[in-house]
């Protein structure tokens, strides 16, 4: 009796080759972070605090949905508040480890701010994203001289464009490639001193003057003794959702929550100016 198949032998050993890659991807995806959470930096047992609030159109409140049972779930000792105010409890800065904040726009006193700045200063990471960090109490240059950069601008709104990994060794990336985004692409004033991670190049569509421009995306730096990780992306929840950028942010809240646990790591990289 002749075996019969719905599909010629060639159109059948292709289907199967395709299932036999996806298993193959997926399996090294979930290989990959777990290798991360068993030799990389972790948030276990440390303490985090994560601010939200200011404008609405962020969605700081379903952002701290998203990412708070995750870092619980490493193990960390999360607290949450929707105020500025917590900043100026010397004794709870004291004691973080991370600081998270999504908080754009807005304003912040001045006992406020030297309390941020202070436990940064101090040691404690900091991280976040998109406006949230990013664009928050633009008077305060100091906040921005902290963060590393500061959003001007977003050409066209919520367009098609293309993250690009920089072929670096840093943990944050590995792995990583280019991918596609649909959502605002920044157009940032950058600390000529950060170390970038990924960047995004605009075109002429919306804004003639800059087409051709490179701009970071994702960037480390210091501020003091305290690690800075920011990624300029998430607009939309869903932004931070996708795969690649939830990878970066969750390496990026680790790689910062050892600030105080590790001395400074050996990189300058001026743009200006002769290196030594």
């Amino acid at each position: 009796m002749k075996s019969f198949s719905l599909f010629p032998p060639s159109v059948g050993q292709f289907l199967l080759f395709c299932l036999i890659f996806s298993v193959s991807v997926a399996c090294q995806s979930l290989a990959t972070e777990t290798q991360d959470q068993a030799t990389g930096p972790s948030l276990k047992d440390k303490n985090v605090l994560f601010v939200y609030g200011g404008w609405k159109g962020h969605s700081p409140k379903e952002c701290a949905e998203l990412l708070v049972p995750w870092m619980e779930s490493e193990g960390a000792r999360v607290q949450v508040f929707d105020t500025l105010e917590v900043y100026t409890d010397s004794l709870l800065m004291d004691s973080m480890d991370l600081v998270v904040q999504i908080w754009t726009m807005g304003t912040i006193t001045k006992p406020q701010l030297k309390g941020l700045l202070r436990t940064i200063k101090n040691g404690a990471g900091l991280a976040g994203w998109h406006g949230g960090l990013g664009d928050a109490f633009r008077q305060e240059t100091e906040y921005q001289f902290m963060v590393g950069g500061q959003w001007v601008s977003h050409p066209g709104g919520v367009i098609d464009y293309e993250v690009n990994i920089l072929p670096t060794d840093d943990p944050v990336t590995a792995g990583i490639q280019d991918f596609p985004m649909h959502t605002e692409q920044y157009y940032m004033h950058v600390d000529p001193n950060v170390k970038v991670l990924a960047t995004t190049q605009f075109n002429a569509d919306h804004a003639w003057w800059i087409d051709g421009c490179t701009m970071p995306v994702v960037w480390k730096k210091q501020y003091a003794k305290g690690r800075v990780f920011f990624i300029s992306l998430g607009h939309f929840v869903k932004d931070l959702e996708t795969s690649e950028v939830m990878t970066m942010l969750q390496r990026g809240f680790r790689w910062a929550s050892e600030s105080k646990y590790h001395s400074l790591e050996p990189w300058v990289e001026p743009k200006y100016g002769i290196t030594k």
